[in-house]
């Protein structure tokens, strides 16, 4: 078998790598079988997390009834479109982010459990310790398929010391990811900085980057010559699909460019360099999701990377919401004291994030390869290790999954667990979807049955 272009086809130029989706000219043909059809490349699966801090208003996200999704809570509404691909969970309990033993922390723990199923060792010192994270043990085992291992987004930047919450660490509660016991993976927040690690030559020195940046010159452009030579060797579906990818990636460009212009407008003539925010980082929070979401699109679409975290606020995030008239902050607000007021902004942050998740996943949705969405070879799930903020309970957590994960998921359930059913038994099940069969992750008892 041949193909009459490479899996691996990049684009070229000046300090620039484009990979590109999967084109029909990239499809094996049969060298000695004239008039057989040709067999189209299996499309690779992917693995998503998506994680909001201070747990959601339950009462508003969990669906009436189990079984089939025939009612779509009122802070679900928006995903209808996806309910066909989705199963809303409940009863997951993550039992290392509570205290045993520890007092308080709950924020900390939370986030820092969610993905490694372990007690975290309270410190704020530099003996922090934890587990591996569910998505850093698939990195591991199929991370050398494509260019990056795993891509960690995020918003929020964090730091890796000092005591961010009653004597945990602040690495716990900004961090999602875990390489190992004692190493976080940090999530990058600036969208210029992720789509410049994406999309330049890594060869290149940072000097001649900058230059180009400051000369306002296309990624596109400078790898006009290579398209223009790709071109002549597509059909012409293949140059409508690349067409459509590098319209998508030039938008980005150019959100970036916008973003980099505001935030040089609104910069103190005389602030240190150390106060400036990062010059990629749009000023509206909602622009800012949507730009990382659209980040992860082309990263996915391109094949750079099949497993990604992104996490919409640190956890314990005392963010204000003024754009959607919530102007306390989120944490202040999940202490709500049962009260009916703060409830109802809880579920309008609730139903913000929720609105930017759909963005993500329309996105995906709408994104083809093979002949198929990748969302369809997706599996997005998206929770909090928190359950109701006020309570700062860990059973019962906000969790959903949305995809199909190449047919693996039935989707339109909702999926009552056992009372205390470890997360980190969904985990193992999406892991094993990707390839990746461990015995064990963190507290897991087994594998969630019941998916498919």
């Amino acid at each position: 078998m041949k193909s009459m272009l490479d899996r691996r086809t990049v684009l070229r130029g000046l300090g620039t790598v484009i990979g590109l989706p999967v084109l029909e000219a990239m499809t094996p043909v049969l060298d000695f079988t004239p008039g057989l059809a040709a067999k189209a490349p299996e499309a690779p699966r992917r693995l998503i997390y998506i994680y909001v801090p201070n747990g959601v208003h339950m009462q508003s996200w969990t669906p009436p009834k189990e079984g089939v999704l025939e009612e779509l809570p009122s802070t679900l509404q928006k995903l209808e479109p996806f309910r066909h691909q989705m199963t809303v969970f409940s009863g997951l309990t993550a039992d290392k982010a509570r205290a045993n033993g520890d007092g308080p922390g709950d924020h900390a723990r939370a986030m820092a459990s969610f993905l490694t199923g372990r007690q975290a060792r309270k410190t704020h010192g530099a003996d922090i310790r934890i587990g591996v994270s569910a998505d850093q043990v698939v990195a591991q085992k199929i991370g050398s398929q494509t260019r990056f291992a795993s891509l960690e987004l995020g918003i929020e930047r964090g730091i890796n010391a000092g005591n961010c919450d009653s004597g945990y660490s602040c690495a716990y509660s900004a961090n999602i990811a875990w390489r190992s016991e004692t190493t976080p993976v940090p999530k990058e927040v600036d969208p210029k900085a992720i789509f410049e690690r994406l999309f330049a030559d890594p060869k290149i020195e940072a000097a001649q980057l900058a230059s180009q940046a400051k000369r306002r010159r296309s990624i596109l452009d400078l790898a006009m010559e290579d398209t223009k030579d790709l071109e002549k060797n597509l059909g012409g579906t293949d140059k409508r699909k690349l067409d459509e990818y590098l319209s998508s990636l030039r938008d980005v460009e150019k959100r970036l460019q916008a973003a980099t212009s505001q935030n040089h407008q609104h910069r103190p003539l005389k602030a240190p360099e150390a106060t400036l925010k990062p010059t990629g980082i749009p000023a509206g929070y909602g622009e800012h999701l949507a730009l990382m979401s659209d980040m992860l699109i082309l990263a996915l679409q391109a094949d750079l990377t099949r497993v990604a975290t992104f996490v919409f606020a640190n956890e314990g995030s005392n963010r204000s919401y003024k754009f959607i008239e919530v102007p306390e902050g989120h944490h202040e607000l999940s202490h709500h004291g049962r009260d009916k007021a703060k409830q109802a902004k809880i579920e309008k942050i609730n139903k913000f994030h929720i609105d930017q998740f759909h963005h993500l996943l329309a996105g995906l949705a709408g994104t083809k390869e093979s002949g198929q969405a990748i969302l369809d070879q997706s599996m997005v799930c998206y929770g909090s290790g928190i359950s109701d903020g006020d309570a700062h309970n860990h059973d019962e957590l906000p969790c959903l999954v949305v995809g199909g994960g190449g047919g693996s998921l039935k989707g339109n359930r909702h999926i009552r667990v056992a009372k205390e059913t470890p997360i980190t038994n969904l985990h193992l099940s999406l892991m094993d979807r990707m390839g990746v069969n461990v015995p064990a992750l963190g507290d897991s008892t087994g594998h969630l049955g019941g998916l498919s």
